[in-house]
């Protein structure tokens, strides 16, 4: 099976814990058998090499999540990466000529599309991999996983089939309704529209050729910018007559508001959080070094993060996007390919940040032309090149870089820094790469 995952979004919804870094698929809520948590995006992956071992697996992100998703699938992992954001139908172009030009698969062979979003269980992916198998038969250009409908939602957009088989030609589209003409909808056996197809690549490019003017991967992703943000529904799907829907009826969860998402933890809380027995339907999230205190309250999530706390009725928690657009404020916690950093403190002229490095990883060997930089060691050991000058460091020791001083840090065992910046003009821009010869 080849599948390319759908990883956009920035986060908004589920703010604190997600910013335009850090999207939802990145949150660590879902207990896993050894104890520990992984992300949906750690789920979804785990799942379908479960299902398929074999199965080829890319993400098509954008090129801020690239570092968030090598730290928690592995730096092998398979990216299509978007310069810019421009919705999907973009985006599904630029993976159909990658995997063709890039990884080498044949356009012949079919691929299934899907969010890399969705709390679902092993039997998704089984119709996935059903999907692609129909598709490889030619009987239709595209085939849809379509969702059956457990309720009357405004969220989704309906297909109707034709019949009631499990596998029917598509009669009809319909937009995001009311509720009361999603029941009408339902009541003449329309499927949920997930997002999820399958079609051959030879057909996924004709049509982005039709509409986009490239010669290959390398010209698309040069001339990305340019492009015109669109989905795959309006410039493909609905245009498409032959095309076909599978239905889908095991579970399946959009987990893109903080109500759906407590919906699907383990437990009550997660981190450092205590509640009374006058608690009801309470969720707790805490990414923070303190304890939450949760007293009498009902129906009621609360997060908290280096970003910002949220404290919200469940129901309300899904109109948190206007808000949330109107914070105006960096970025305080990501995840690298090399570990994580943390904001601790932003000063008038200073920024100081808790950096982690994994095992075997470092930084890129970089400069800054507008900032002084203090590397204090508090926990592991690691080796610092500073202007071609290797030293291995520990616990206690500071390291300090004039503005202009090439450097880099490589992590021995799992390495944190306490690292701050000093200047008047800070700013993530400000770094200069170059290649590291030692």
């Amino acid at each position: 099976m080849n599948i390319v995952l759908l990883s956009g979004g920035s986060g908004q919804r589920l703010w604190p814990l997600s910013n335009h870094v850090r999207s939802k698929q990145f949150i660590k809520i879902f207990k896993t058998e050894d104890g520990e948590y992984e992300s949906m995006v750690q789920r979804v992956y785990r799942q379908i090499r479960k299902t398929d071992p074999k199965a080829q697996i890319t993400v098509a992100t954008s090129r801020e999540q690239v570092s968030a998703i090598q730290n928690q699938l592995g730096e092998g992992v398979s990216i299509s990466v978007e310069p810019c954001r421009r919705d999907t139908f973009p985006a599904i172009a630029l993976s159909a000529a990658y995997l063709t030009d890039i990884v080498g698969i044949h356009k012949e062979e079919s691929v299934v599309i899907c969010p890399v979003d969705p709390y679902v269980e092993d039997d998704y992916f089984e119709a996935l991999k059903q999907l692609g198998e129909q598709s490889d038969k030619g009987r239709a250009n595209i085939l849809l996983l379509g969702i059956e409908p457990t309720y009357p939602s405004e969220k989704y957009g309906y297909i109707i089939p034709e019949n009631k088989a499990i596998l029917s030609n598509v009669a009809t589209f319909k937009e995001k309704p009311d509720a009361e003409t999603a029941e009408v909808y339902i009541r003449q056996g329309a499927l949920w529209n997930g997002g999820v197809f399958a079609c051959k690549l030879k057909y996924l490019l004709e049509r982005a050729h039709e509409q986009i003017e490239f010669t290959d991967y390398q010209d698309l992703f040069d001339k990305y910018n340019t492009l015109e943000k669109i989905s795959f529904d309006y410039a493909v799907v609905e245009k498409e007559k032959r095309i076909q829907v599978m239905r889908f009826d095991g579970q399946w969860k959009d987990l893109g508001t903080w109500n759906t998402l407590t919906e699907a933890m383990d437990g009550s809380s997660i981190g450092d959080a205590r509640m009374n027995d006058k608690c009801e339907n309470v969720h707790i999230i805490n990414e923070m070094d303190v304890p939450v205190l949760a007293m009498g309250l009902k129906d009621v999530v609360i997060s908290a993060s280096p970003q910002g706390i949220l404290v919200s009725d469940k129901e309300q928690s899904s109109y948190i996007k206007p808000y949330v657009d109107g914070i105006d404020q960096q970025v305080m916690f990501a995840e690298k390919s090399w570990g994580s950093y943390q904001v601790l403190d932003v000063g008038e002229q200073s920024l100081t940040i808790k950096v982690t490095l994994n095992p075997g990883h470092q930084m890129n060997y970089h400069s800054h032309k507008n900032r002084n930089e203090v590397w204090v060691a508090v926990h592991g050991s690691g080796r610092t090149i500073v202007d071609g000058m290797e030293q291995n460091i520990h616990e206690g020791d500071v390291i300090t870089m004039e503005a202009g001083c090439r450097h880099t840090v490589i992590a021995v065992t799992r390495l944190q820094l306490v690292e701050v910046q000093l200047g008047e003009e800070i700013s993530v821009h400000d770094k200069q790469k170059y290649p590291l010869e030692y």
